[in-house]
């Protein structure tokens, strides 16, 4: 069984990038766009890890750790 990473950016090219990596090494891999939409995923999908841009727009990736935190 592969480990699920959420990447979770806002730039699409990055996005695409890294799912491609990651899937040529066998990791599940799930997107977001935004920090709303990582909040939304991860109770979801359940990650394994998640790889944040730490300056999203919105709820930027310091406010996603703290509100992951919480859980």
């Amino acid at each position: 069984m592969s480990a699920k990473v959420l990447v979770v950016d806002d730039e699409p090219q990055i996005r695409r990038a890294l799912s491609a990596g990651l899937r040529a090494n066998n990791f599940q891999v799930q997107l977001a766009a935004s920090g709303e939409d990582a909040l939304d995923l991860t109770p979801l999908e359940r990650p394994d890890v998640i790889l944040l841009d730490l300056t999203l727009p919105g709820i930027d990736g310091i406010d996603v750790v703290r509100e992951l935190r919480t859980w």
